[in-house]
């Protein structure tokens, strides 16, 4: 028996990038977003192993001062936000940074959902939902 085609992209971050989030003043819309632009095909940078970059654009900004995000990604799956940080701040992460974010990806790409239920129920991954905004980009809860 085949396994059922997930119908949307499910999207989650982390503890340590929902820390990294709230300092950043960055959006679960934002978030959503980003993941959103990456399973469309649109991938700032494809790391490999399950791991990509994505660039997040500053209110009033754009991309190119905002900051950049690493991403556990499955194409029409899961994307996990594992580690943020500012362009000003890191130029790119260290050849053992990646290896170690491609080893988490093959763990956590691979959990079943049974799996990221316990581990959004235990709380160390923080489920992000399609957020909408009011006139004054304020998300609407």
């Amino acid at each position: 028996m085949r396994p059922a085609i997930q119908s949307r992209l499910a999207v989650y971050k982390t503890k340590p990038f929902a820390r990294f989030a709230r300092k950043a003043r960055i959006r679960d819309s934002e978030l959503w977003e980003a993941a959103s632009l990456a399973n469309a095909g649109m991938i700032d940078a494809d790391l490999g192993g399950g791991v990509i970059k994505q660039r997040i654009a500053r209110p009033g900004e754009g991309k190119s001062a905002g900051s950049r995000s690493i991403i556990l990604f499955r194409l029409n799956r899961r994307a996990v936000f594992v580690y943020g940080f500012e362009k000003k701040d890191l130029g790119n992460i260290k050849t053992g940074e990646l290896e170690a974010f491609r080893e988490l990806a093959d763990v956590i790409l691979g959990y079943s959902e049974a799996e990221i239920a316990k581990r959004v129920a235990d709380g160390a991954l923080i489920e992000v939902e399609p957020q909408e905004e009011d006139s004054d980009g304020q998300e609407v809860s």
